[in-house]
């Protein structure tokens, strides 16, 4: 496989740094271009939550578009030394915060900021997207009112959900990818 890129934007063409060993499934570029073009214009000065974050490459894909800022967590030291010397190599450190953290325990705590953005894409097969999904609704404040959570997952992983604050409202799927997409009700 082939290291992951930036696609677009003021790191356009930077290669990022895969992270050692197999627990990490990057996002393909035509994945990550359909979502941003998806996103389109309102990703600039967006502030945006990429959640078990790996490479930081979607984190990292939003700022070099011109997100406001982007909070990159992922548990793995390995990951979040990966990210940080990605965005060391894109440039794009200064809107960047980097956090090793479990995501659930993150999403418990008090909201110190409206994402407009909230990107989830977990290991794959353990259903932690749905643990995800309703960690977030479980504290909506996460998420701002205008904002999307958009979750990528396997199709077979897919189950129809009815969460209290967040409604589905598409569904892309891109070879044995899956994007689904939330926004408040």
């Amino acid at each position: 496989m082939s290291s992951p890129r930036i696609i677009a934007g003021k790191a356009r063409g930077t290669h990022l740094k895969s992270v050692p060993g197999e627990g990490t499934r990057p996002i393909t570029d035509r994945v990550k271009e359909a979502l941003f073009n998806i996103l389109g214009p309102d990703i600039r000065q967006a502030d945006f939550l990429d959640l078990f974050a790996g490479t930081g490459s979607v984190g990292i894909e939003a700022l070099s578009r011109g997100a406001n800022s982007a909070r990159l967590l992922d548990l793995n030291p390995k990951a979040v030394e990966t990210i940080k010397a990605n965005l060391v190599h894109t440039r794009l450190t200064s809107q960047a915060e980097v956090i090793r953290k479990d995501a659930f325990q993150f999403l418990k705590q008090p909201p110190d900021k409206a994402f407009h953005y909230i990107y989830i894409a977990p290991p794959q097969y353990k259903e932690l997207w749905l643990r995800a999904i309703l960690s977030v609704d479980n504290n909506p404040g996460w998420l701002s009112q205008d904002g999307w959570v958009v979750v990528q997952i396997d199709p077979i992983e897919y189950k129809a959900l009815i969460p209290s604050h967040l409604v589905e409202f598409d569904q892309r799927r891109y070879g044995s990818t899956l994007l689904v997409f939330y926004e408040r009700r």
